[in-house]
């Protein structure tokens, strides 16, 4: 026996985006509707962002203990012995992390009013969809619908996932046993993060990837500290190098995953315990009957179009996230649920950032908000730019932030000095991010960011200096 249910506003998917949406609809006194397949939370929460951060914690933490236990110990304190990991157990702390902000989201969902029906959408109209619960199905009708299906892992067609021996980012983050091994197909954000991590815990790992450079999405100077870290650790990388197929080789405990790939025109092989894939991620528009919502792609045909309110082609249907285009981030989706509930109540709003932040969490962390100098010149702007290195930071010396080579870039127009993007690597750096999003956002000149006091000593004494420098006065560098 069915249930038909009507609402004024149906999310379809509680990732980032998506309960995010539902959260500020509820507050603001929408009868609201989620519906979630899997775990409140999305891949962000149960598979992505906050387990990897988790194990990429972890990590660090094992590598200090390792550098306390050497022979001379470090900073005058040694420990008794050679730390281990138990890769079963840290995967058990980190599993109960994520339970936590599980039940968490669910929790705020429920204070806010919001239903949250666990199953599978699947829509018949732009309007309508039934969903297959434990319970039965369910017909859901509403006034307003919000698409928020997010993205999956992408599967090489000729090597696909068994998450034994070829394994995704969810399979790295639910090891059961440390690999001695590993080669990572894809030299994005995603597999040097938990490459580094991996790294750091003892593995061997080996980076192949397709383009002429790890990290494209940052420019060369940039990410120069991230690739003498991989070097100086021993991490192997092949760029112009394309992944050409796996294979599994050996019986019981000495199997082995044999990873071909075409470098120079030339076939080279190697042998690993794991294999893991990071070539990006798509958008989930199948399966679940967008085709019958009547809404238009966009020009790339794989992601669903929307203007500057999330509004797709369909009056009363909006879609937020992974989904409606790049950049593909967990914050962008969030702060679109938040925008798409508040339009829906009546306020008047639009998506209409000066800045992203992206950030990638490997060793050293990278950070990049507004313009690069190459893309502020490419806009036909005339620059100047200023770089602080985190040697010359007390606060970074004292924590050992300094040891990558790190430094925050400014880069403002030349003629009125206001602030076009901010770059920066090193280590524990991410939280300065949001600094400076709120000086791009905020049309900061380089004199606003000079005249404010940052207090002493802190890391953020250093975007402090690089302003100063980019105005060619800083005072902790010649």
């Amino acid at each position: 026996m069915s249930e038909t249910r009507r609402c004024q506003v149906l999310v379809v998917g509680a990732g980032p985006g998506g309960y995010v949406a539902g959260i500020r609809a509820g507050q603001l006194g929408l009868d609201t509707i989620v519906v979630e397949g899997d775990k409140a939370g999305g891949t962000c929460l149960i598979r992505g962002c906050i387990p990897s951060k988790a194990m990429i914690h972890a990590a660090e933490r094992f590598e200090s203990l390792q550098q306390h236990s050497s022979k001379d110990g470090h900073m005058g304190i040694s420990v008794e012995g050679a730390p281990v990991v138990d890769m079963a157990a840290l995967v058990s702390w980190k599993d109960g992390i994520v339970d936590r902000l599980n039940k968490g989201v669910e929790g705020l969902l429920k204070a806010a009013g919001v239903d949250l029906v666990k199953g599978w959408a699947t829509f018949s109209g732009p309007k309508s969809c039934s969903v297959e619960t434990s319970d039965g199905e369910v017909n859901i009708e509403a006034e307003s619908v919000i698409i928020a299906t997010g993205s999956s892992h992408i599967d090489l067609p000729f090597m696909p996932c068994d998450e034994e021996f070829i394994i995704s980012s969810t399979g790295a983050l639910d090891l059961g046993s440390l690999p001695k091994s590993v080669a990572i197909v894809g030299g994005g954000y995603i597999g040097l993060e938990l490459g580094c991590a991996l790294t750091k815990l003892g593995s061997e790992v080996t980076v192949v990837e397709g383009l002429d450079s790890i990290l494209a999405i940052m420019d060369k100077e940039i990410r120069r500290p991230l690739e003498l870290w991989l070097k100086k650790h021993g991490v192997t990388v092949h760029t112009n190098a394309l992944a050409r197929g796996a294979e599994i080789k050996g019986k019981g405990a000495a199997r082995k995953v044999e990873l071909t790939f075409e470098k120079d025109g030339e076939e080279e092989s190697i042998k690993v315990d794991k294999v893991l894939v990071t070539v990006g991620r798509s958008p989930n528009t199948k399966g679940w009957g967008l085709e019958n919502m009547g809404v238009r792609m966009d020009a790339s045909g794989r992601f669903i179009r929307i203007d500057r309110k999330c509004r797709t082609s369909v009056p009363g249907v909006y879609a937020i996230g992974d989904v409606a285009g790049e950049p593909m981030l967990a914050h962008k989706a969030s702060a679109e649920g938040e925008m798409v509930a508040e339009i829906i109540s009546g306020h008047e709003r639009e998506f209409d950032k000066v800045a992203i932040p992206a950030i990638v969490f490997t060793e050293p962390e990278i950070i990049s908000v507004g313009l690069t100098p190459d893309e502020a010149k490419e806009r036909g702007e005339e620059i100047i730019v200023g770089k602080f290195p985190l040697a010359a930071s007390g606060r970074a010396l004292s924590i050992e932030a300094e040891k990558t080579g790190g430094f925050i870039r400014v880069t403002a127009r030349e003629s009125d000095h206001v602030i076009l993007g901010v770059q920066a690597v090193g280590t524990h750096v991410a939280e300065l991010h949001a600094e400076f999003v709120l000086a791009l956002e905020m049309g900061a000149l380089l004199e606003d960011v000079a005249d404010t006091v940052h207090a002493h000593p802190t890391m953020s004494e250093a975007f402090h200096e690089s302003v100063l420098k980019t105005l060619g006065h800083a005072i902790h560098i010649t």
